[in-house]
């Protein structure tokens, strides 16, 4: 039984590994499940959190904020491995720097605002990621996000990845200007997916761009695309903005 259990755990792991193989970069997702009577207040406390952090000398800190269309405040933050979870963060800073009362009432009516928080891993897959460019999360002008998750079964696993890499190589053949990013899941999501993320100046900027890549791609580009969605296991979609005012980056 124990060699049984070492097996499944070692397998484990490989998976994990294999999963963070195809990125560049970690990433750090806190999220915050909102009740939506308490935006507005949730919003002023963020004011008051961003004004410390900007009057502060706050060191090695960097962060990138979205919000769903259905309140969930996501932080995004890079990180090299698994232990930087453990390092001491922005908020032991502003404790030495605001005192530790004044931080941890400040928080306290923060969590008031939410029953749910999230925190899990997902890592940018830039062998699959189409920007021709160079990646860029936080595009000029476009902070409107749609991102598209296309969860995989392990038996899928391999066939969906293959299905991806030629949709890259047929937009790139095609020179296509719907760029996207895409993102493995990774630790504490619910269930594996791959995650396209898409960034445009609103939702009617991402309609004429979508309208304009299907011309291009043509009959071809479209099965391509729907071969390997049929591979998938379910697909969901969400709709974010970057919020450039509570993302944060040390001087």
């Amino acid at each position: 039984m124990k060699t049984l259990k070492n097996l499944f755990f070692t397998a484990f792991i490989l998976c994990l590994f294999i999963n963070v193989s195809f990125s560049q970069q970690m990433y750090h997702v806190h999220e915050d499940v909102l009740k939506p009577s308490h935006v507005k207040e949730y919003e002023s406390i963020l004011a008051e959190l961003m004004s410390m952090l900007n009057k502060n000398e706050i060191k090695d800190s960097k962060w990138l904020s979205f919000v769903t269309d259905n309140s969930h405040y996501l932080y995004l933050r890079a990180i090299e491995n698994y232990a930087d979870l453990d390092k001491p963060n922005f908020i032991s800073q502003l404790i030495e720097k605001e005192g530790k009362e004044k931080i941890i009432a400040l928080f306290n009516r923060m969590d008031k605002c939410y029953d749910t928080e999230l925190d899990y891993i997902i890592s940018l897959n830039s062998s699959l990621s189409y920007m021709p460019n160079g990646i860029n999360q936080t595009p000029e002008g476009e902070n409107y996000r749609k991102n598209h998750f296309f969860y995989v079964s392990p038996g899928q696993r391999d066939v969906v990845l293959e299905k991806m890499k030629a949709i890259k190589a047929y937009f790139e053949s095609k020179k296509s200007k719907l760029y996207y990013r895409i993102y493995n899941s990774g630790f504490g999501t619910d269930g594996e997916f791959y995650m396209v993320a898409i960034a445009a100046k609103d939702a009617a900027d991402l309609e004429m761009k979508n309208k304009e890549n299907e011309t291009l791609i043509g009959e071809e580009g479209r099965n391509l695309i729907n071969d390997m969605y049929f591979n998938t296991l379910k697909y969901e979609t969400k709709e974010l903005m970057f919020r450039p005012d509570i993302s944060f980056s040390s001087k």
